[in-house]
């Protein structure tokens, strides 16, 4: 069952804590080097640029009372080559933490991309994909000025805090405490703030991710849309969704700017204070350029305090992605390489289900008591009902699912004791749900195997008379398809998954449902090519066309999780069992199918005798 649908908010799993920073910052730790130098330049920067209210107050106190021409010149000259300094230090910044935070964002996209390729069948079925796409696109984006130049610049601010004190504590110690007077009151605002922002973009998050979801599910759905003339419903539907999402941003932004005016305003009280204090001399007594060099420093101050505020804001608005990205990067994969798992060598084929039992969770056996053995090349039919665990047992054999009781073992060695990669690199698996992936025709027969040469793709293709048709398209193997070949039939794109499968010369081979979609003169066609290359390979077959299974070693007939009938196609004929029954249900379909062709057919020429005639 579906975890949640595109107008459903996800629920967190667990409470936000301070060691998703730490784990932030693991991200960060390789780039040390680089932001070390960074560093080193954002304090010569502010270096540079503290020294103008000093040299003013130097200016106004000392040099024009005393006419020095030489020191003003010589002041003049500091002043210009502290704001080049300045200048060329602001500009190798910006450059140098744009690269490190793009890098950085790269390394966590990597990480999740990478996790979400282990996890299992059931992580994506149990969710909107558009939901799990925008963990991996947006979600990383938006810690985008986070990491970029909230990072440094949260570093530049705070050395430029650290400088500018110094600056003020050299040249008055009390009009300093003044200064800091008010800086309790802003610890007070940021506090009550912090709580209320947070969850405003959590609830954000989630209107995002609806509306994402609903996107992709449209996207995904377009033809059925338009089938049934649904365009103007969906209007509806994505305006309600689109407007929720809007509602949450104007709700999250106006918590947001909140701090900055707050801040603003401490700095204008601050500055006041000062003036009136330096003014009246009340407690201290201080020069004019001492009073002007302050009100510069004062600036300086808060101005780094606003800008750090400002990183407050995108660290708790970021918060609440950080808090998505890592839940998914949480989700431990249920299938997983064990921890003394060793390689499988070369394979022969040899399959042996040893009393295999397989439930989900707690709920009710879907298998139970599988137990056989499959020597090397022979092929196996899986036939029985709908739901009755056929696909479950190729599932179980490709460990895509583990066993409940029992176990599954291949050349002797249980599944679960070597690694998925050397496991599923000598099987080949085709599904009913073809997937083709955008790019060229030859590109999708060459994934699983990707030093294959054109002559082997063709000797591939050829043998499951994917070649012919191949060859008469524009481009021939070098023809571009769409996503998930849009512009292919159904016959085609399973012929193509086909050649491959085989291409990558498994050992085992899985037909899931693999012809379903092929017309029947191109199966007849299809079975040439793979009795020949299913010779020596071994194989399970899963179809509802018995026609493509009467020539299988065994068939196995799988009813309510168990094996109720096993034997050669005329061996479970003669016992006139279930599958004898199935068969002979097909048959008549087939025989009445074809009646009903010759009684079209007859009509037809009925009507063209009499047209004739007229």
């Amino acid at each position: 069952m579906a975890r949640n649908t595109f107008n459903q908010d996800e629920e967190l799993e667990q409470e936000f804590n301070w060691s998703y920073y730490k784990r932030l910052a693991s991200y960060i730790v390789p780039y040390k080097k680089e932001i070390g130098v960074v560093l080193g330049v954002i304090v010569i920067a502010n270096i540079a640029a503290m020294l103008g209210p000093y040299l003013m107050k130097v200016t106004i106190d000392s040099v024009i009372p005393q006419e020095n021409i030489t020191l003003l010149m010589t002041i003049s000259a500091v002043f210009i080559v502290s704001l080049a300094v300045a200048g060329w230090c602001m500009h190798y910044r910006i450059m140098a933490i744009t690269r490190i935070g793009q890098d950085v964002l790269k390394d966590m996209r990597f990480a999740i991309f990478e996790h979400l390729q282990r996890l299992p069948f059931t992580y994506f079925d149990s969710r909107p994909h558009g939901k799990i796409l925008i963990r991996v696109v947006n979600y990383i984006n938006t810690l985008s000025d986070l990491l970029s130049n909230g990072l440094i610049n949260l570093m530049s601010d705070v050395i430029s805090v650290i400088v500018t004190l110094v600056f003020m504590l050299v040249i008055d110690v009390k009009l300093t405490l003044y200064s800091l007077i008010l800086l309790p009151l802003l610890l007070v605002i940021v506090l009550v703030i912090k709580t209320k922002q947070r969850k405003a973009f959590q609830q954000l998050s989630n209107k995002q991710s609806n509306l994402n979801a609903y996107i992709h599910e449209s996207i995904a759905g377009i033809k059925i849309t338009q089938s049934f003339a649904r365009e103007r419903e969906n209007y509806h539907i994505f305006n309600e969704v689109s407007n929720e999402y809007k509602s949450s941003w104007m709700h999250a932004v106006k918590i947001q700017f909140l701090l900055w005016p707050g801040v603003q305003n401490i700095a204008v009280l601050t500055t006041c204070l000062i003036y009136f204090i330096g003014i009246r001399q009340i407690g201290v007594s201080v020069s004019t350029g001492t009073l002007i060099a302050f009100i510069g420093y004062i600036g300086n101050f808060w101005n780094p305090v606003i800008n750090i505020g400002n990183f407050y804001n995108s660290l708790i608005t970021a918060t609440a992605y950080l808090e998505r990205i890592f839940e998914t990067m949480d989700e431990v994969p249920d299938i997983q390489d064990a921890p003394a798992a060793t390689l499988l060598p070369s394979i022969t084929g040899d399959v042996k289900f040893d009393h295999a039992d397989f439930r989900y969770e707690e709920g009710k056996n879907v298998l139970t008591d599988i137990n056989f053995e499959i020597s090397p090349g022979e092929s196996v039919a899986l036939v029985g009902p709908t739901g009755a665990g056929k696909t479950t047992i190729i599932n179980l054999l490709s460990r895509f699912y583990d066993v409940s009781e029992g176990s599954v073992k291949i050349d002797g060695h249980d599944v679960r004791s070597v690694t998925l990669k050397s496991l599923r690199s000598q099987m080949g698996v085709m599904l009913q749900d073809t997937f083709i992936f955008s790019g060229t025709i030859i590109d999708n027969i060459r994934y699983g195997k990707l030093d294959a040469t054109r002559e082997e793709i063709f000797a591939a293709s050829r043998a499951v008379r994917a070649h012919e048709f191949i060859v008469s398209l524009k481009d021939g193997y070098d023809t571009v398809v769409e996503e998930r070949g849009s512009t292919l039939s159904a016959g085609q794109r399973q012929l193509i998954s086909f050649a491959r499968a085989l291409l990558a010369d498994p050992k085992i081979l899985i037909l899931d449902e693999a012809t379903s979609s092929i017309d029947t003169k191109t199966e007849e066609l299809l079975q040439v090519g793979l009795k020949r290359l299913l010779k020596g390979r071994t194989s399970f077959i899963i179809a509802h066309r018995l026609s493509t299974i009467k020539n299988s070693s065994e068939i196995f007939y799988i009813n309510d999780g168990r094996i109720v009938e096993r034997g050669s196609h005329d061996e479970l004929m003669a016992q006139k069992g279930n599958y004898y029954h199935l068969y002979q249900s097909q048959y008549d379909i087939i025989r009445s199918d074809r009646d009903d062709d010759r009684i079209v057919e007859s009509e037809s020429q009925a009507e063209l005798q009499v047209e004739t005639q007229e």
